[in-house]
């Protein structure tokens, strides 16, 4: 007799009936995906949640991808990056120009469809008139001319190269060379993932780019090494440090060369404000963003760590960063963590909309103020540089001047002539650099608590932040997702059509 073998229709509801149960719980018993919480929405920050997001690839012991929290103690988003408002025009307060080798900066603003625009004229080398200020007079200028006429401008321009080259000689080629050397090695931070390890210190992935060196004395005695001018060293490469780093040739020699490379052409910003790279990161990378809210303690209770907040909030996540420098923050970690005591650098940048006064610079007209007026290095000089930004008209000209200390009204008023506006903002904007360098690990306790401004004792810069934010998140995915394999072929492109909180200051 036929017999048909395929199971009646009843018979596999009551068998589904049966199993029900045993599906249900299987599928609640799965574990949640762990959760990575991130202290800080800057560059750092955003970046570990950018890589972690396009690094990551499933695995039959990490199917899921993690979630991402992160906390922001201010009520925007971005860290050390923001924007001031002057005269109706927007301009960078903080970090604000990057290099044309910045590659991740690069890659994110193409990501986020971004525009680049070149900074202001006053911070562009090959435009700029150029006036050294001891305190009592200029000890050098460059020429400057009003026209609007291309030619003229281009003539100009070689006359100045020419006059700095007669000041300063072969030592410029050198200083340049010195420069490139060191972008070289740094590019190494680039190569494919397949053939870059991943770091656990900072002196590790120095050494291997070649670069720990120059962290073990200061750039004075490099750019001594190699028989630079004693002229150059006093005068332009420390109007440069003090313009980039608001310290002295003293400071180590990788953040010096850093400091040098951030002087080069090609120079560029995004247009509306480089905090829009944070927060397209993280927009896009699918985060649970927690803004107002300071952490204060971090304990590790043994499967998990457990994050306070002031707002008597309580997080729970299995791997924390740290993304913003522990050298002015309250955070209590639960075991201690040791690291390397260092002091931030303090830059107040106080933005003033009016008009310099040329008698303070013993010049007869306003015309003849350079438009970067660079410092020697004499502490009794009560600013670093002065900047113009914008001239509206010959009366109105918006102005940025970096100091170590507060400008007063008192001192601003005999530096000006008129003021109609001024905006004063202290940044906690780098570390207070010297050689030799000590690094705080990257990762803090030694199961999964990470730091990625270990990497600023070596140079500080939105890249290079990046590029430390890249290490740890590598990191992360090779200690925690242990089979979560890191292939660089996950990247892709993406465009938010959402926005993070931000104003301007």
């Amino acid at each position: 007799m036929y017999s048909d073998p395929k199971p009646s229709f009843s018979f596999l509801i009551l068998l589904f009936l049966c199993l029900q149960p045993l599906i249900f719980s299987l599928s609640t018993d799965a574990s949640p995906p762990p959760t990575v919480c991130i202290v800080g929405s800057g560059i750092g920050g955003s970046s570990v949640a950018h890589f972690l997001r396009h690094y990551f690839h499933p695995s039959p012991s990490q199917p899921r991808p993690p979630n991402i929290k992160i906390f922001e103690r201010s009520y925007v988003v971005g860290g050390r990056m923001a924007t001031v408002s002057i005269g109706g025009e927007t301009f960078e307060a903080g970090a604000s120009i990057l290099h044309p080798k910045n590659y991740h900066a690069l890659n994110y603003s193409n990501l986020l469809g971004l525009k680049v625009k070149p900074p202001p004229a006053s911070e562009d080398d090959d435009s700029m008139s150029l006036g050294i200020w001891d305190g009592k007079k200029f000890v050098f200028k460059t020429l400057q001319v009003d026209s609007k006429f291309p030619l003229l401008q281009k003539i100009v321009s070689y006359v100045n190269s020419f006059r700095i080259f007669f000041r300063y000689g072969f030592s410029l080629l050198k200083m340049g060379s010195f420069v490139e050397s060191t972008v070289d090695s740094f590019l190494k931070y680039y190569e494919s993932p397949e053939r870059r390890p991943i770091f656990e210190t900072v002196d590790e992935m120095l050494k291997w780019a070649g670069l720990y060196n120059l962290t073990t004395q200061t750039l004075q005695d490099e750019l001594i090494g190699i028989k630079l001018s004693p002229l150059l060293i006093e005068e332009l490469v420390t109007v440069i440090t003090r313009i980039n780093y608001g310290q002295s040739v003293y400071i180590s020699g990788l953040a010096g060369a850093v400091s040098l490379a951030g002087s080069g052409g090609g120079l560029w910003s995004v247009d509306g404000g480089n905090w829009q790279m944070a927060s397209g990161l993280i927009n896009s990378s699918d985060v649970s963003l927690h803004l107002n809210e300071e952490i204060e303690s971090i304990s590790y209770l043994g499967e998990y760590y457990e994050l306070n907040s002031t707002k008597r909030n309580s997080y729970s996540c299995e791997v924390a960063v740290v993304a913003t420098p522990l050298d002015e923050v309250n955070i209590r970690f639960s075991p201690a963590v040791s690291i390397p005591e260092r002091k931030l650098q303090h830059t107040h940048a106080t933005f003033v909309r009016g008009l310099l006064n040329p008698a303070y610079f013993g010049l007869r007209t306003v015309a003849e103020i350079p438009e970067l007026v660079g410092t020697l290095e004499d502490p009794d000089l009560p600013f670093t540089c002065i900047s113009v930004l914008k001239q509206l008209d010959e009366n109105d000209t918006t102005y940025k001047i970096f100091s170590r200390e507060p400008m007063s009204d008192a001192l601003l008023d005999s530096i000006f002539s008129a003021r109609l506006q001024t905006n004063r903002i202290n940044w906690g904007a780098y570390p207070h650099y010297k050689a030799p360098e000590l690094f705080a690990p990257f990762i803090l306790d030694g199961q999964h608590l990470y730091y990625v401004n270990a990497f600023e004792n070596a140079a500080s810069t939105m890249e290079t932040s990046a590029v430390a934010a890249e290490n740890v998140a590598r990191l992360i995915l090779s200690r925690y997702f242990s089979e979560a394999s890191l292939q660089s072929s996950n990247l892709q492109s993406f465009s938010p059509d959402a926005d993070v909180s931000h104003f301007d200051l």
